[in-house]
């Protein structure tokens, strides 16, 4: 059975966060300048998805990420920890994402409230 998201939140609590390792739970587009588009489903429910999501014309929400975010989405492969795309991404921007862990953490917080992202710690 699924932890709740509850449950979720009490062992990310425990954890270090720069050992975390955030997972996507959505597709992507990603467009000429790299800049990504997050999909989430309009609907979850079976009812919905059987019989109101094939009669639409746009299956999802779509999620546009500016540069920063689209980096750190386009590097989230299940294997890399917070701390490695906080490096990476000093890497990349450098000055420009002052303070980065500061930065990242926050955002990675953000996607995982919206749902878009878990935590391999979490799902096992």
């Amino acid at each position: 059975m699924p932890l709740t998201i509850n449950e979720q939140k009490k062992i990310l609590q425990n954890a270090n966060a720069l050992d975390l390792t955030p997972v996507k739970l959505h597709p992507e587009e990603v467009d000429e300048q790299n800049l990504v588009t997050v999909l989430t489903p309009k609907f979850q429910n079976r009812f919905a998805v059987k019989y109101v999501l094939p009669k639409m014309e746009n299956k999802f929400f779509k999620i546009k990420l500016d540069k920063l975010g689209s980096f750190v989405w386009l590097n989230l492969n299940g294997k890399n920890k917070v701390r490695e795309l906080i490096n990476i991404s000093k890497e990349e921007f450098g000055e420009e994402i002052h303070p980065a862990d500061e930065r990242i953490n926050k955002f990675l917080l953000q996607l995982f409230n919206n749902k878009l992202i878990s935590f391999s710690e979490v799902n096992r």
